[in-house]
Parts: C-alpha cells; structure tokens; sequence
C-alpha cells in the first residue's frame, strides 16, 4: 500500500488494549498523534462531552474505540454525537473499531459510513488478550475458569493483528469505505483455549461450563461493576450464540498476511510468565 501524507492522528482509548498498541507503532513511524484518555493533556473522556472538541482540534484522523463497549445503552447516540463533532472540527478520517455479532455496534458503523468523511470499520471478534490482559487473567492464575458458555466456537483474534490493520488504515491508502470483519484462522471454544493454555503452561486449570445466573452471582461476589455485569450476560448469553462461529478473512484482506493462531499468541504470551 502507498503511505499516506501524515496528518495528526487522536488515538482514543490510547492506553487501551488496541489504543496502546496503536500508539506505539504510529510513534515507532514518527507519525504526529494525540493520546484520547481521561489522564491525556488534553483530556478525553466519553462521558464529558465538554472534553471532546478540544482532543479533536487540529486532527485529521481518529482511531474510535468506544468504552465499555459499542453495546451499551447510549453508545448509539454518543457515538453519533461525537462524529458530528469530529466532522465539523476537520477530521478527515475515522477508523471505528466495532464489535463481531453485535447489533448495536453494526448500528454505530452505519453512523461512522453516513458521516460524510472517509472511514474504516474494524469488526473485531472475541479478543486473544482477555485471557491475559483482561478478566480472564485471575482465573487462569487460580487454575479455575468458570463461564456461562458451552461448546460454542469462537475465532479468537489477536489485538495486535486488529492494531495492525488499524495503523494500516490510518496511514496507508486504499483502506478507505472498507469493512474489515477480524477473526483468528480458526474456532475455538472457550474450553479449548483454556485446556490449550493449560497445557503450554503446564499448570492444571480447569474448565467449567456454569449457568449464567451463577456466574452473575460470582461477578457481584466480587464487587463487578452492575454496568459490567450486563455487558457480560449480553455478550455471553446473545452474542456467543453461535452466530459468530465462523472465520473471516478482514486480516488478510487488509494485511496481505493470515491473522495470528492462536497457539503462537499462548507461545509468545506464556513466555512473560504472566498465567504462572
């Protein structure tokens, strides 16, 4: 792909799971960036819309990822909100990261398409870092993994495939009216990860399938935000239905390259001694 001419990049969710990782190839580039996060200077914050028009002036591109998730309550109309600002301020460019499977977040992509500017949407599937990086982490720690999901396959992808072809969008050409659809090369249920992982580590963890009632239970146990708890019986109880049990090839298209397997993600993760 030909490199774009550079243009000042907001990077939201920028010390986030895709964020952060954006952040550090567009700076390896020299490419000019700005950090969308509530500790930023200036400041963003999703639910301070008064911080909003500040972080966007002088950009011409932005990297969108949405918190908690594009899901939520409200996430339309925020999301909508937000363009309309970004469009007016200049921006040139928006890069949304979306979810697989969601509704809602498909309902944002099309307030991203009907914006008037260029745009990419990345459709990511079920993460690869939630198993190190997220809730997942202390369960796999303790050698018990407990979650209301059965025989279900999920293409888990790996975050720094999905900043890859975020980087890709917003610094090269003949990434623009593309919908990248970012899946792992195959299905995994969420008892073959873990037994995967298992065994690299050559630690005992054990998988059990339990009742989504009994898992929110657990969550409030310990202390899980209420808000957190919904998101996660949305996407456990709809989202992991079946309806994603596919591969994509976003990664591919976008990349030139096939997305990473999920073996080498558990090589190179188990390596930092993190699931010890």
């Amino acid at each position: 792909m030909i490199e774009k001419t550079a243009g000042k990049t907001l990077v939201l969710g920028g010390t986030g799971k895709t964020g952060s990782r954006i952040v550090q190839r567009l700076t390896e580039r020299g490419w000019p960036l700005r950090i969308g996060s509530r500790s930023a200077k200036p400041g963003f914050d999703w639910e301070n819309r008064a911080t909003w028009k500040t972080a966007l002036e002088g950009m011409d591109s932005v990297y969108i990822a949405f918190q908690p998730d594009l899901a939520v309550p409200g996430a339309v109309e925020t999301i909508r909100s937000f363009v309309e600002i970004a469009v007016k301020t200049g921006v040139r460019k928006l890069v949304l990261l979306s979810g697989r499977g969601e509704p809602e977040a498909e309902e944002c992509e099309r307030v991203v398409m009907g914006s008037g500017t260029d745009w990419t949407i990345l459709r990511a599937s079920w993460f690869n870092q939630n198993f190190n990086e997220g809730y997942l982490l202390e369960p796999l720690q303790s050698g018990y993994v407990a979650l209301p999901v059965g025989a279900i396959g999920e293409p888990f992808i790996d975050v720094e495939d999905i900043a890859d072809v975020a980087v890709a969008a917003l610094t090269e050409e003949g990434h623009t009216g593309q919908l990248y659809e970012l899946t792992g090369p195959r299905l995994l249920t969420f008892e073959e990860a873990v037994t995967e992982i298992a065994a690299a580590t050559g630690r005992p963890i054990h998988y059990e399938s339990i009742p989504m009632a009994d898992y929110a239970s657990m969550l409030v146990e310990y202390d899980v935000p209420e808000e957190f708890v919904g998101l996660l019986r949305y996407l456990f109880t709809e989202v992991l239905d079946g309806r994603n049990a596919s591969v994509a090839d976003g990664v591919e298209r976008a990349l030139g390259r096939k997305p990473t397997d999920f073996s080498e993600y558990i090589r190179r993760t188990a390596a930092t001694g993190v699931w010890d």
